[in-house]
């Protein structure tokens, strides 16, 4: 089992690298004129928030590689596991620089078309998947908490498919106010750095400490009021690689409960345009269900406090029904 020293040696490297190349970036991105545009339709208290420096999650990938690379190689060894998350990370986060760049620098507001978006991640999640054959991985699916299995086949890998697009989504989606998604992603991240750990996978221990180690670092520049923005580039990056860590965990189901707040979020969008679309009527004041709170009257810190509480407990159920249950 992985020694808790080489855990937490990955955790201070990727915080300190992201403390030290935020003061770096965040100038350097103002410089370059890529700033937020903040749109209309969101709570009108957001508009001063336009201008804010996008695009940080390049910080949060670059520190997240580095840490995990530089420990595994000097402890373990470079695998094929912690390559293919880290080929995630990458692809995702393209898919989100892409989407942000079109946003900030051609001004076109609504970045790449859905199309396109979904296109781009499709592509990202079959590589992935291809991985995944390549190494002759498991094709069942556990049932927390039951050790009831299901062995899916070839299907497995399209349900693979559909957990890296929709996480990734869900994670996109509840990136809205400042600190959210860095608070609950770092949650997240460490119950599966927990997990895996705990099944004896050293790699992916390294690789979660590592995300935990740069986001801690992100939210130093990202809590209220933030000073930058990871952008699609860090909230779909976050978000792939979360899911290649439950499908390489083997804990696809426990990522539901893990990633409650995630789902939630999405929950609300969608139960939000299906309300609109058959009644007319909003179940929520605005969607995702954070926007709804903040209306509400909640401060915005007052929502992120409480998001990330619900992360906690989230992940604290994970824990408990993988490894008491």
């Amino acid at each position: 089992m992985i020694p808790e020293e080489t855990l937490l040696m990955t955790l201070g490297l990727a915080f300190i690298l992201t403390v030290l190349l935020s003061p770096v970036a965040i100038p350097m991105l103002k410089r370059l004129n890529f700033g937020q545009k903040i749109r209309d339709e969101g709570p009108k208290s957001h508009q001063k928030k336009s201008g804010t420096p996008q695009m940080g999650g390049l910080i949060i990938i670059m520190a997240a590689l580095l840490g995990s690379v530089l420990i595994a190689q000097r402890f373990y060894t470079i695998s094929n596991e912690l390559l293919l998350l880290l080929a995630a990370l990458l692809g995702f986060g393209l898919v989100g620089f892409l989407d942000d760049f079109i946003k900030v620098v051609l001004k076109r507001n609504l970045g790449l078309t859905s199309k396109q978006k979904m296109a781009a991640q499709i592509l990202v999640s079959v590589g992935f998947c291809v991985g995944l054959w390549l190494l002759n991985h498991p094709t069942y699916i556990e049932l927390p908490a039951t050790g009831v299995s299901v062995n899916f086949g070839i299907v497995f890998f399209l349900i693979a498919i559909f957990i890296l697009i929709g996480t990734s989504n869900a994670v996109n989606l509840t990136d809205g106010l400042d600190g959210l998604v860095a608070g609950t992603s770092a949650v997240a991240f460490s119950a599966f750095g927990v997990l895996a750990w705990y099944q004896g996978q050293p790699d992916v221990a390294i690789f979660c400490v590592a995300i935990v180690g740069a986001v801690l670092g992100f939210l130093v520049f990202n809590a209220h009021p933030a000073k930058i923005f990871m952008g699609d580039t860090g909230s779909l990056a976050l978000g792939g690689a979360l899911a290649g860590v439950a499908l390489l965990t083997k804990l696809e189901l426990l990522l539901v409960i893990i990633g409650g707040v995630f789902v939630i979020e999405t929950l609300s969008v969608i139960i939000q345009v299906l309300s609109y679309k058959t009644t007319g009527k909003r179940v929520f004041k605005m969607s995702p269900l954070h926007h709804h709170y903040e209306l509400s009257g909640w401060s915005e810190w007052r929502v992120v406090a409480t998001f990330w509480a619900v992360a906690f407990v989230c992940a604290a159920l994970g824990i408990y029904l993988e490894v008491w249950v």
